[in-house]
């Protein structure tokens, strides 16, 4: 079942349906629409109500498209991010690998010196 809520643009009531627990959420979308009409009204006076409610449309669209921007600005940056940190890692792990590879030959040497040096009869 859906809800029920009345919300005032400009002055005017609207009876309006919603998702049950979506009633706040669509009382503050209305009030913040609501801002952007008063503010054009306050703006330009009298213009009719529908050339209001387009403006302030047309506001609303545009602060949402500068907001989708940002998001994709804000999404590129982190895939750059994580990217360098992937090589990092990738880096980090091959020389982690080359450490291990020497400390390796560097046990093998020192066994073999060991194998010599406790083969040699004490003197």
């Amino acid at each position: 079942m859906m809800a029920q809520v009345t919300v005032t643009i400009d002055g005017k009531q609207y009876r309006m349906a919603c998702d049950e627990g979506q009633e706040s959420h669509l009382v503050d979308l209305a009030e913040r629409f609501d801002r952007y009409v008063a503010h054009l009204k306050g703006a330009f006076g009298e213009i009719g109500d529908q050339r209001l409610t387009v403006m302030a449309g047309i506001m609303v669209m545009d602060e949402l498209a500068e907001l989708q921007k940002r998001v994709k600005g804000i999404e590129t940056e982190m895939a750059t991010l994580r990217k360098t940190r992937d090589d990092a890692l990738v880096k980090a792990d091959k020389n982690d690998a080359t450490i291990t590879g020497a400390l390796t030959m560097l046990a093998g040497r020192l066994e073999t010196l060991a194998a010599r040096l406790n083969a040699k009869p004490a003197e």
